[in-house]
């Protein structure tokens, strides 16, 4: 057992990506069950018992469990020390901003968007194909890049101006799928992923979801 009582089950997706780079940031030492979406383990009856769902990633942080990246990222952020210039809101009006786009990135860029494309596009013989939506997808995912940053992200280095949070795991996690998909993206948000791409703790959780 891990010297924090943390478990991650899942590797192999950006959702569970999110769930190891916030436990590299922070520094964390924690078990890993390296369990795939589509193996057939998430069916298995110890893991349901965990989540009912079948989805990874799963925390465990001793008798608390977990599911949802953005939740299982927004928990460490609060419930740990955060590491130096690494921003966790302690107002509500700051944390209201925060909540703000971990929204906007989990509903209209990854569920809208990504998750739409994965199913009909990526999964197509499990949920069949929907060119349609796939398309309608790809349109909104690249018409909603402008809102980020307000247009201009080469002055921003993060999406809080107060330092990275875990908006920007969310947001990085998106933008590298749409990359890997051909979405064409502005500049800045080629730019914000490079330097996103090249933390040390990014590096880390990669190697560790993608061995």
């Amino acid at each position: 057992m891990a010297e924090n009582d943390l478990t991650v089950w899942g590797i192999g997706t950006p959702r569970t990506l999110r769930a190891h780079w916030i436990l590299a940031e922070f520094g964390l030492e924690y078990d890993c069950r390296p369990i795939k979406s589509r193996g057939g383990e998430t069916m298995t009856p110890e893991f349901l018992t965990l989540n009912p769902k079948h989805k990874i990633p799963v925390l465990q942080h001793g008798e608390r469990v977990l599911t949802e990246s953005a939740a299982i990222t927004t928990y460490v952020s609060e419930a740990f020390e955060p590491p130096a210039g690494f921003f966790v809101p302690l107002d509500a009006s700051s944390r209201a901003t925060l909540n703000e786009w971990c929204f906007f990135i989990m509903t209209e860029l990854d569920a809208l968007s990504m998750y739409v494309i994965r199913k009909h596009q990526d999964l197509h013989y499990i949920y069949g194909t929907a060119p349609a939506a796939v398309e309608a997808a790809r349109d909104n995912f690249a018409e909603l890049t402008g809102a980020v940053f307000d247009g201009s992200g080469k002055d921003r280095e993060f999406l809080m101006p107060n330092g990275m949070s875990v908006a920007d795991i969310l947001l990085t996690t998106c933008i590298q799928s749409a990359q890997r998909r051909a979405i064409a993206l502005p500049y800045y948000f080629t730019d914000y992923n490079n330097r996103m791409s090249q933390r040390p703790a990014f590096l880390r959780a990669l190697a560790i979801n993608n061995p």
